[in-house]
């Protein structure tokens, strides 16, 4: 499973998933451009001293990490404007999430990319949930659905 910001914006969000990522160990991959440096004092507080646990992949554009990816993991894109309710959909192990940036999310040509399409059910009182809380939503449900979270309860890993 992956986790794919597409174009993120805001350090702090990015900074978060990527505090998510250490905790599952699950991949993050961040598609330039990126509305931030790496170096950015928000990003690096948001993933406190979790940075280390992160497996980061910086890729220059979404069809570098197409190229890789594309023929071993289904595209699962996530949009506040229509798809699958989160809790409906059947992931798999090697699914990846596509996220897209926070103001303005996934474009069309990159949600044509895939017939696999999720979003979080909310009362119309609001657009969107902020990013790195729809990732940790989504990326849980995946988990679950996918009985990778049961694999993980039957290890040795602590948990």
């Amino acid at each position: 499973m992956h986790i794919v910001l597409f174009n993120p914006e805001i350090p702090p969000n990015t900074g978060n998933i990527a505090r998510l990522c250490a905790g599952t160990q699950i991949e993050l991959h961040l598609i330039e451009p990126l509305g931030f440096s790496l170096d950015d004092k928000y990003l690096k507080r948001a993933g406190l001293d979790y940075w280390p646990f992160v497996k980061l992949s910086i890729w220059k554009d979404l069809q570098s990490y197409l190229n890789k990816f594309a023929q071993t993991n289904r595209l699962i894109m996530t949009s506040a404007r229509g798809g699958i309710s989160v809790h409906k959909f059947q992931f798999e192990k090697n699914d990846s999430l596509i996220f897209g940036p926070e103001t303005r999310g996934l474009p069309q040509d990159v949600l044509d990319l895939s017939p696999f399409r999720i979003k979080i059910p909310t009362y119309n009182t609001v657009r969107s949930l902020n990013l790195s809380t729809s990732a940790g939503i989504i990326l849980y449900q995946a988990l679950a659905s996918s009985g990778i979270l049961d694999e993980w309860e039957n290890s040795d890993m602590k948990i």
